[in-house]
């Protein structure tokens, strides 16, 4: 038998190693994960502390936030939540085109999701809020922009991934990092419901 399975074949039964290649990968990603929460809550720390310091003249909050959009934007990664979740379901039956045709879906719409705050940055910058347009900008788009790079880079980690599994199978090797990507793409999901919240919401209200 080869060293791997077959897209549409089953994992090799081979436990003990599978163990072992799964508890490394999520004991890894949870140190790494550690470091980023602490990364994020130092940025909606500063985020929280000079929100407010908007300068004579220049947009506030309340003037540049358009919730539907924002909301769009939220439902769209929250779904991609959902369809990750199926794409591990998948996994574990040994569906591995289902499996592959989730994250496909995952990855549409993180794309998506990325598009929506590219064209969200921009009509900002249009109206005057720039990076260095005052500490709230600054802090603004230095905590939203560094969540978009993680979800740019689980769309490339993902998208990483679908190819490795079309070139070597789903196995012992490549099932837990996709399980692992599958975890992380929770972990931005959940850190942008607080940006909504923390961000878009309280900067509606005040």
């Amino acid at each position: 038998m080869s060293g791997h399975a077959h897209v549409d074949g089953k994992l090799p039964h081979e436990p003990e190693k599978a163990t072992l290649e799964g508890r490394n990968k999520v004991l890894g990603f949870w140190l790494f994960l550690g470091g980023e929460t602490v990364l994020f809550g130092t940025l909606f720390s500063a985020f929280l502390a000079l929100r407010h310091q908007v300068g004579d003249g220049n947009p506030t909050a309340n003037d540049l936030f358009e919730l539907p959009t924002v909301a769009l934007a939220t439902f769209i990664l929250l779904t991609s939540s959902l369809t990750s979740v199926f794409a591990i379901q998948a996994m574990h039956t040994n569906r591995v085109k289902s499996m592959i045709n989730w994250l496909i879906i995952t990855v549409i719409f993180g794309l998506a999701f990325l598009g929506l705050e590219v064209y969200e940055f921009n009509n900002y910058v249009h109206e005057g809020h720039k990076f260095s347009t005052s500490a709230f900008s600054t802090s603004f788009y230095t905590l939203v922009g560094f969540h978009g790079a993680h979800v740019l880079f689980g769309v490339l980690w993902i998208s990483i991934l679908i190819a490795q599994v079309f070139r070597k199978g789903l196995n012992v090797v490549t099932a837990p990092k996709i399980y692992v990507a599958g975890m992380y793409w929770h972990f931005i999901d959940v850190v942008w419901v607080f940006i909504f919240t923390v961000v878009y919401l309280m900067g509606k209200v005040g």
